[in-house]
């Protein structure tokens, strides 16, 4: 049985409807947490808050679009309204964009995903920062790729915008240092099997790379108990 480390607490996981997000989620509420789930399809966090009740975990959808600030301003003042404090937020909502040379980069499609990977991670630090501050030990965990470490050829707009994200999250990790008790840390999950991973390695065979699940529960895992802020883990296998 889970032991259940995480009762009382509030979490938020962005892209929870499926994938990492849904299995961060569940890891989550199995270890008591309630959690708030944000995706733009309402159908899909249905289900998985279906999947938190019947393991005896507590959930709350909340159905928005990322590259909405003003969705994000909205669904902070919600949130803010019903609790004092957010404890775990886990910003793992993104998406890939085409790959292709750096020259080809189509502009429009580039600002897609910097909207979604980089300004709504800046959003969502800044809205719930009230919160975060609030909790005993806030944790921040930012999902990210290889590629924001090391470069690789046809990655150049998803890389930058993970680069741009670790940042973003470490940098407040460090303001918030030595003022609060927020912690941030970045995860990079490394080969899993995701339909963003499908999608940018369509020939590979899904069986060879780790489930979600796997990441969920590190993810779980490492918010449960206590860390320095600025790491930096990657889930390998």
């Amino acid at each position: 049985m889970t032991e259940k480390n995480l009762q009382g607490q509030l979490a938020l996981v962005t892209g929870a409807s499926r994938g990492i997000g849904a299995a961060t989620a569940k890891a989550l509420a199995a270890r008591g947490a309630h959690v708030i789930l944000t995706a733009r399809t309402a159908k899909d966090l249905e289900s998985v808050e279906d999947a938190i009740f019947e393991a005896g975990g507590s959930a709350t959808i909340a159905p928005l679009d990322l590259t909405d600030g003003d969705s994000i301003a909205r669904l902070a003042a919600a949130i803010g309204g019903r609790w004092d404090a957010l404890d775990i937020l886990v910003l793992n909502a993104a998406m890939l964009g085409s790959l292709g040379p750096v020259p080809t980069i189509d502009g429009g499609e580039l600002n897609r995903v910097m909207t979604l990977n980089v300004l709504s991670t800046q959003a969502m630090i800044a809205y719930f920062d009230p919160m975060l501050r609030k909790s005993a030990h806030a944790r921040v965990i930012g999902l990210t790729s290889s590629v924001a470490a090391t470069p690789r050829a046809f990655w150049g707009a998803y890389g930058a915008s993970k680069a741009a994200l670790e940042v973003l999250v470490r940098s407040y990790g460090e303001e918030m240092r030595n003022i609060g008790k927020v912690r941030t840390a970045i995860v990079d999950p490394a080969r899993t099997r995701t339909a963003m991973r499908a999608k940018a390695y369509p020939g590979e065979d899904p069986a060879t790379v780790k489930l979600p699940e796997v990441v969920g529960e590190a993810i779980a895992e490492l918010v449960s108990g206590e860390f320095e802020t600025g790491m930096r883990v990657v889930l390998e296998g």
